[in-house]
C-alpha cells in the first residue's frame, strides 16, 4: 500500500494542530516544519476544512485548528477523504476493469482483504493516537519553528 504525499500532509497538518491545540496553526508553520510548498499546504488544510476536520479562520491572525477532539477523528476516515476509493488493482474499479478474471481470481480476493486489513488498523488509530507523544514531537519541531520566524531570517 502506497498513500500520496497529499494524505500524508493532510495528516502531519492535522497532528501538529492536535499537538498545539488549542492554539491556531499558521499554514507557514506546516511549510517550515515538513519543507513544503506554501500553495500545496493551503489547498490541503482547505479541503480539510471543506471536510470538517479543521477550522479555519482567515485574516492576519488567522490559521486552523482541528474542528473536533482528536479523539474523535480517525487516521481511516481522513485517509479515505483525501485518497478515495483504494482501488490497489484495475478490478477494484467497475468502471476501469478490463480483467477477463473478476470474481474467480484469488490474487483479487487477497488484495482486497489486505486493503481491508490496511484500512482497518487506520481505522482504529485517532489524531490523538499519532500526537500522543507530544512533548518529543514538540521537541522535535522546536528548532525549524525557529528558523522560520522573521528574526531568524535576518
Amino acid at each position: 500500500m502506497k498513500l500520496t504525499s497529499y494524505t500524508n500532509y493532510a495528516l502531519r497538518s492535522m497532528q501538529l494542530a492536535a499537538i498545539k491545540a488549542p492554539a491556531l496553526i499558521r499554514v507557514d508553520d506546516v511549510v517550515a516544519i515538513h519543507k513544503l510548498s506554501r500553495p500545496h499546504v493551503v489547498k490541503i488544510v482547505h479541503e480539510l476544512g471543506k471536510a470538517n476536520y479543521l477550522q479555519t479562520v482567515r485574516g492576519r491572525n488567522g490559521g486552523f485548528r482541528l474542528s473536533r477532539p482528536a479523539t474523535d477523528i480517525t487516521v481511516g476516515e481522513v485517509v479515505r477523504t483525501t485518497e478515495g476509493p483504494l482501488d490497489v488493482v484495475e478490478c477494484f474499479n467497475p468502471d476501469k476493469n478490463s480483467c477477463p478474471l473478476i470474481g474467480i481470481c484469488t490474487l483479487s480476493r487477497k488484495i482486497r482483504e489486505a486493503t481491508k486489513a490496511f484500512m482497518d488498523v487506520l481505522d482504529g488509530l485517532t489524531i490523538a493516537d499519532i500526537s500522543a507523544n507530544r512533548d518529543q514531537l514538540l521537541e522535535r519541531i522546536a528548532p525549524l519553528e525557529l528558523a522560520s520566524t522573521p528574526e531568524a531570517k535576518q
